[in-house]
Parts: C-alpha cells; sequence; structure tokens
C-alpha cells in the first residue's frame, strides 16, 4: 500500500508540472488569434500566480475538511476543467476567466501533496517527486510543440493535457482508500488532526515563521530570476547570439532537474540541513562566477553550478516544515510557505525587468546574488535556534515514514 500510493504521488507531480511550462509554450501562437498584444502574458500569468496564492492559504482549511486525497483529486479535476476552458476560449477575456482555477487548483494540489510527502516520508521522496515535476514540466511544451506540428493549434495542446489530467483525477478518485488508511494503513484520525487551524496572525508568530517564509520568498526569486532573465543577460552584457543564451540557460534546467535526482541519493546520507547548506554554497558559487566569465565554458559552469545548488534547496526547506512547526501547523504553515514562494517567483522577475529598465540589465547577477545571500541568511539565522524541535516520531521500523501522529 505504501509503495502504490506513493506511486500515485508521483504521478501527481508529473501531472502538476505538465500545465506550469504551457502557457509559455503556447503565447507565441495565441496572441495574435486572442488580438492582444504579447505583453497581456503577464496578466494571464498574473492571475494564475494570484489564484495558486490564495488556494496555498486554504490548503489547510481544505485539508481537514476532506483530507487530503479528497483535495489533490478535486484541485487535478479543476485543473483539467480550466484547461479544457482554455482549449475552447477563443478571447482573451474567456482566458483570464479560466486562469482563475487553472491556479486555484495548482496552489492547492501543491501546498497538500507536499506536506503529505513532508509528514509521511523521507527527503529522498520530496527530492526526486521535485524532480518528477520538472519531467512534467519538460513535457508539457513538447506535448504543445507536437500539437502545434500536426496541425492541431494551441487549443489541441491544452486539449491534450486536460485529457491526461482527467485520467490523473480518475487513478485519485479510485486511489481515496489509501489516502483514508494513511501511507502505512494505520487510521488517519489523531489527536493533532482534531486541533483547529492556526490564523495567520498566529502562524507568523511561530518562532521562527517569519525567517522561513522570506527562505521561501528568496529562493523562488533566485529561481525564477535566474531563467526568465539569463538569456537576456547573456545577449546584452556577454555578446551572445540569442540561440546560444537559450540554450545555456537550458542548462541551468538541467542542473536543477539532475540536481534533485542526485540529492534524493545524497539525502540518504546528509540530513535537510546539510543538504539547504551544501546546494546554498553551489548556488552562491556560480552567481559569482557569472559576472566574472569572459567564454562560453564559465558561463555554461555558472549557470549549471547555481541549478544544481537550486535543486536540493527547496525541497529540504519543504521536507522540514513539519519538524519546525510540528504535525499541528504543518498544513497551515505549509500553506503560507508555498503562498510566499509563489510571491518571489511573481513579483522578483517584474522588480528584476524594472532595474533592466532603468539601470540594464548588467545588475543581474547581483540581484542573484543578493537573493542566495538573504536566503541563506534567514536559513542559518534558524539553525542558530537554541530550541530544538521535537522529533515527528521515533518510529524506526519503517524509513519511508515519518510517524503522523507526532509533534
Amino acid at each position: 500500500m505504501v509503495h502504490l500510493l506513493l506511486a500515485v504521488i508521483y504521478l501527481s507531480f508529473i501531472g502538476l508540472g505538465l500545465p506550469d511550462s504551457l502557457l509559455g509554450a503556447a503565447w507565441p501562437s495565441m496572441y495574435e488569434g486572442l488580438a492582444v498584444p504579447v505583453s497581456c502574458a503577464g496578466i494571464v500569468s498574473m492571475l494564475i500566480s494570484g489564484c495558486t496564492i490564495v488556494s496555498s492559504l486554504f490548503s489547510d482549511h481544505l485539508v481537514r475538511s476532506l483530507g487530503p486525497g479528497r483535495v489533490t483529486a478535486l484541485s487535478v479535476g479543476t485543473t483539467a476543467a480550466a484547461l479544457f476552458g482554455f482549449a475552447s476560449s477563443r478571447t482573451f477575456a474567456s482566458i483570464c476567466f479560466w486562469a482563475v482555477p487553472y491556479g486555484l487548483g495548482a496552489g492547492s494540489v501543491d501546498a497538500v501533496l507536499n506536506n503529505f510527502v513532508a509528514l509521511h516520508y523521507e527527503t529522498r521522496h520530496m527530492n526526486w517527486l521535485h524532480c518528477f515535476w520538472g519531467v512534467g514540466a519538460t513535457l508539457g511544451p513538447y506535448v504543445m510543440g507536437l500539437c502545434l506540428a500536426q496541425g492541431l493549434g494551441w487549443p489541441g495542446g491544452y486539449h491534450a493535457v486536460g485529457l491526461i489530467q482527467v485520467a490523473l483525477t480518475a487513478l485519485l478518485v479510485l486511489s481515496l482508500p489509501l489516502w483514508r488508511n494513511g501511507s502505512d494503513g494505520t487510521p488517519r484520525v489523531h489527536e493533532d488532526d482534531a486541533a483547529p487551524p492556526a490564523g495567520l496572525r498566529d502562524l507568523f508568530r511561530l518562532p521562527g515563521a517569519r525567517r522561513a517564509l522570506a527562505a521561501f520568498f528568496c529562493y523562488c526569486s533566485l529561481e525564477h530570476v535566474t531563467g526568465l532573465w539569463g538569456s537576456s543577460y547573456m545577449v546584452m552584457v556577454k555578446g551572445l547570439t540569442a540561440d546560444r543564451a537559450a540554450s545555456l540557460i537550458g542548462l541551468f534546467y538541467f542542473g536543477i532537474t539532475a540536481g534533485r535526482f542526485a540529492s534524493g541519493f545524497l539525502s540518504t546520507r546528509f540530513d535537510d540541513r546539510t543538504m539547504i547548506r551544501m546546494g546554498q554554497a553551489l548556488a552562491l558559487t556560480g552567481v559569482l562566477v557569472l559576472p566574472l566569465a569572459g567564454g562560453l565554458v564559465p558561463l555554461r559552469v555558472g549557470f549549471v553550478l547555481i541549478g544544481l545548488g537550486c535543486a536540493p534547496i527547496y525541497p529540504s526547506l519543504l521536507h522540514r516544515t513539519p519538524e519546525r512547526f510540528g504535525a499541528v501547523a504543518s498544513q497551515a504553515m505549509m500553506g503560507l510557505q508555498m503562498a510566499c514562494a509563489y510571491l518571489g517567483s511573481t513579483l522578483s522577475p517584474v522588480l528584476t525587468g524594472w532595474v533592466a529598465g532603468r539601470f540594464g540589465i548588467a545588475p543581474y547577477p547581483f540581484l542573484l546574488l543578493a537573493f542566495a545571500l538573504l536566503m541563506t541568511g534567514m536559513t542559518e539565522g534558524e539553525n542558530r535556534r537554541t530550541t530544538v524541535p521535537r522529533p515527528l516520531s521515533t518510529d524506526t521500523a519503517t524509513n519511508d515514514r515519518i510517524g503522523p501522529g507526532a509533534s
């Protein structure tokens, strides 16, 4: 049962990644037919991100009412409906309308799955699951490109991914008994689960909460600013051609995906704190290489190092949540952390664009350095806390599980 449920969660992470990269792949074919400027992609992206933040914040209430399995199935089903809505849209207003359930579905499933895995499974699974998200995010543009090449247009791409989401929803509905019984076959009703959820004000008052939220904001700022503005930096500052710059920035995403696969093995020997520190050291080294790079090889090394460094940080930060804040507040805190992460990925690229418009793109590596240093400062400040949280479980009989009832 444990492995069957874990397989379902792995497939869910692939499904979670599939829609995330569709808009960017489809937009060059969409905006002219919708009769809007190319810049309107930012409006759709902001709507999706805003709704994702909202649903992340409400994930705790949803889980307490419906349970993680039902919330996951409902969220994926909502995303599937939104994808079919995109496929049938012929106006920009309709696209904006369907962007709302698109974001609401994505935020809930992300927060719920991350918390469930953090409560029940080891760090290696968290790393591999986020690696599988990268597989889905990679396949999304491929599916869209295949549909465009076959003359099905961008609606065909959204329709195809929507069908995949429907199949995943059906699988999740069939797997509901596994979720109800928990990851090890034990009852899912515990004393902690009956506790009332904490409000946002109470969450912010938890020891170390503000540092943790700032770390998530900075991490996602580092990742998204690196990916979005890296090609522009290489073209405008380093003098590369656009096609060469695009291929080099792909090394950053390769570093993240490969790094998370490798981190799954490394996490069997190192704890979350050590994995985060190793990742931050690699990312900082890569960032420092960029302004000093005078050729293609140093640029390759720099972006690969940033990707490899980013790889273990996010999964390890997520995995620490139950240990850091206890099982009672874990889901609520996970939702708040995810909201701050989405906020960073939404606002920081816009801030970087403003800086680029005012001062040029040359400060790009120094913005990355600021995000990396601030993130490191937040996590190290938390590591120096004298209060040691109680372990979630003392059960050593199962290596793949942390007891869900402990705090």
